[in-house]
């Protein structure tokens, strides 16, 4: 039996998040609300969820601080962001904080429908591939789990930097031009420049790199990345 998928709304405006969990619950998920950031802190501990919905503005607090927590504490769940603004500096922060999606109200439902199937299938994609990937010596990947170790240890990475840790690992030695890191790892239009893929992979090295041996993501000047592959 499949299980049934269960996602938290976290949205403060009563009658978008009526639509929003009354559209869900129609396509078969198991949907409970927040109305405050308190509110969603409680639900992530007890309910467990494959999916957040997240609105960017609360009355408590703001939905960048509750991105930032979330991928620190939970950073298996898949996050997207909803806000009433449209402001390319707020899409680059949630996405650069973990956030794997954007929309901007007003939005269709179908659109959302579809963005949450995406990012779902997308998760579950990752997490039944071959359960160990050994970078080298020292980094393996454990993609049941979606968890990274260096040595004996877990490595805390956010959920975007699993991506596209996952993609170079599983390609090694192919150059990806940060347009392809984009559409793979990202999978939006992207509007703003390619800093983004930039951050991520100085984030990755510093949390992975081992000091007597060169980066496990090597950068092709004028192109993009690339993961050379096991000595």
């Amino acid at each position: 039996m499949t299980e049934t998928k269960r996602i938290l709304v976290i949205e403060d405006d009563e009658s978008i998040s009526d639509i929003i969990s009354y559209s869900l619950r129609k396509e078969g998920f198991f949907v409970q609300c927040a109305f405050t950031g308190k509110d969603a802190y409680s639900l992530m501990e007890n309910m467990q969820p494959n999916l957040i919905l997240l609105d960017v503005m609360l009355p408590d607090t703001n939905g960048f601080d509750i991105c930032k927590k979330t991928v620190q504490d939970f950073p298996h769940i898949p996050i997207i962001m909803l806000t009433a603004r449209n402001d390319i500096i707020d899409k680059i922060l949630g996405l650069e904080l973990g956030a794997d999606d954007y929309i901007t109200k007003p939005f269709d439902i179908r659109e959302l429908l579809t963005r949450v199937k995406v990012a779902l299938r997308r998760v579950h994609s990752l997490t039944t591939t071959e359960t160990f990937i050994k970078i080298n010596e020292y980094i393996k990947i454990d993609s049941s789990s979606r968890t990274v170790y260096k040595g004996n240890e877990e490595v805390k990475i956010k959920p975007k930097e699993y991506e596209l840790l996952l993609l170079l690992a599983e390609h090694k030695n192919r150059v990806f031009s940060r347009e392809e890191i984009l559409n793979y790892v990202w999978d939006i239009n992207y509007d703003g420049d390619f800093r983004t893929v930039d951050v991520h992979v100085q984030r990755l090295r510093k949390k992975l790199d081992i000091e007597s041996l060169s980066s496990i993501i090597e950068t092709v000047f004028g192109i993009g990345y690339k993961m050379k592959g096991l000595q």
